[in-house]
């Protein structure tokens, strides 16, 4: 009997764990974040950098809102990192909703410079450039939610003549 009473406390104790780790399970969001360029404005810049100010639109497509007390974010063309930022703008995107975020970003020199390197190099960049934009939205009750968008840059087509 003494063996017992231990065995039904340590079931309990992981029924109880499995309860907890199940119902939070439910509350994360089960798709990332949808993201897209809306603007972009030039800000003063430092010494050999430019900086920009980039309004995005934040669309959740889950059943539950994400609140946010801060924002970071990547991007990367050609597998390179071009352009970085972070903003302390808290805020939340609607359940099934969406919002706008502003945040500044920065372009140093260097990865200008190694860009324009790269497409000039290789004949089939000059076609269009990979991109990848990642960030998160961090903060709230849940932690941060990461998004991930990825794509192409194509150059304009020059009319023929």
């Amino acid at each position: 009997m003494p063996f017992l009473l231990p065995r039904s406390l340590l079931r309990l104790c992981l029924l109880t764990l499995l309860g907890l780790l199940s119902a939070c399970s439910t509350l994360m969001p089960s798709d990332p974040p949808r993201v897209q360029l809306v603007n972009v404005e030039p800000l003063p810049g430092e010494g050999l950098e430019m900086r920009f100010a980039v309004t995005l639109r934040v669309q959740n497509p889950n059943d539950r809102a994400i609140s946010f007390n801060g924002l970071a974010l990547d991007l990367k063309v050609n597998n390179q990192p071009l352009l970085s930022g972070v903003t302390d703008q808290s805020g939340e995107v609607p359940r099934y909703g969406e919002t706008l975020v502003r945040i500044p970003l920065t372009l140093s020199a260097y990865s200008a410079l190694r860009q324009a390197w790269a497409v000039s190099n290789n004949p089939t960049l000059q076609k269009g450039l990979p991109y990848e934009l990642s960030g998160k939205l961090s903060g709230g009750l849940l932690g941060s939610v990461r998004f991930k968008e990825k794509g192409q840059l194509d150059w304009p087509q020059t009319p023929a003549r």
